[in-house]
């Protein structure tokens, strides 16, 4: 999924400056077609107050086959549901392709499904990544996640169809997405105890137990000496009911198959969970990510409190991966 970030400064909802604790997702569908993420920055970065649209709308991102474009804050309030749900949910804005035109209500005349198939696998793909990234970033889990008629349904948005006059054609559903996001959290997990993907343990590694491991967890049973010493384990599982297990206050994952380390044959293993933090990843069951990653600096200060300020400021903006180096 590539992400790109340009904020609607000059968007009303923007300046109103009003910030939410995400509580859920809400997904929307543009029903404009054609209408692709990057050019929704020019019919939306306009004031109402200013007399420069006659529309009081915003989203906090848009998302095509190519990828999302993030036009507000994730953490600022938005202006998508019609409803109280603006107080609590992320919102964003699948584009649909063109092609066809709306009828009476929510009808799509002369949609082609078959000739839409790639476009929509492409936007529903970096849809579910955008909401595992939302889902890690908020604590969230695929049940926080629901469509504007879903919303409707429940009194906290307006009366809307999408996005069901749309996924129904292609086989798809609000639960079939939401299973889809369940897949993609359960891949991996931070071994520096966070649901950071950037160093993790996906379910299917091999890894040893760290000699200095004294028990699983906090609290947790006292590890034998055969665990570390003599057999290698498998990743069995990673995510119960959705999120990450947490025992003793550390993340932990479930270890099965004992994996022998001269000859590499399985046999039945332990069936315990233990902290990430007590593991070495051994043999990675994730193929080789040659993705080029750039970072962006925005400052070099002499004295570390202004540093700090800035670092501060730029969390409260939406920027939550922000860091001091």
């Amino acid at each position: 999924m590539e992400l790109n970030v340009k904020y609607m400064t000059r968007n009303d909802c923007f300046t109103a400056g009003r910030k939410i604790t995400p509580k859920g997702i809400m997904v929307h569908s543009t029903a404009t077609p054609g209408v692709m993420a990057a050019d929704w920055f020019s019919r939306w970065n306009k004031s109402y107050k200013a007399g420069e649209t006659n529309r009081q709308v915003a989203v906090h991102a848009f998302v095509d086959d190519r990828g999302v474009w993030q036009y507000l804050p994730w953490n600022h309030r938005g202006w998508h549901a019609g409803g109280a749900a603006n107080n609590t949910h992320i919102g964003f804005e699948i584009c649909e392709p063109g092609g066809f035109s709306y009828g009476k209500g929510s009808a799509m005349v002369g949609y082609n499904v078959s000739k839409n198939e790639a476009y929509f696998r492409k936007a529903w793909q970096n849809a579910v990544e955008l909401c595992v990234m939302l889902c890690r970033q908020y604590d969230l889990t695929e049940e926080d996640i629901i469509c504007h008629s879903e919303g409707a349904k429940k009194g906290i948005a307006s009366n809307h169809g999408d996005v069901m006059h749309w996924f129904p054609k292609h086989g798809e559903s609000m639960n079939s997405f939401r299973a889809a996001v369940n897949v993609a959290l359960n891949k991996t997990v931070g071994t520096s105890g966070t649901t950071n993907p950037s160093i993790s343990i996906q379910v299917g590694d091999v890894v040893e137990v760290k000699s200095s491991a004294s028990t699983y967890y906090p609290g947790g049973a006292s590890i034998p000496a055969w665990v570390k010493t003599g057999s290698y384990h498998k990743v069995t599982q990673i995510i119960s009911n959705g999120k990450p297990v947490v025992k003793g206050g550390k993340i932990c994952v479930l270890l099965g198959k004992k994996v022998d380390k001269k000859n590499g044959k399985e046999s039945a293993g332990i069936m315990s969970w233990i902290d990430v933090g007590a593991l070495n990843i051994v043999k990675s069951s994730k193929p080789p990510d040659n993705q080029k990653l750039y970072r962006v600096q925005v400052g070099a200060f002499s004295n570390r409190g202004n540093a700090d300020a800035l670092l501060k400021k730029l969390k409260s903006a939406g920027f939550t991966d922000a860091f001091i180096k």
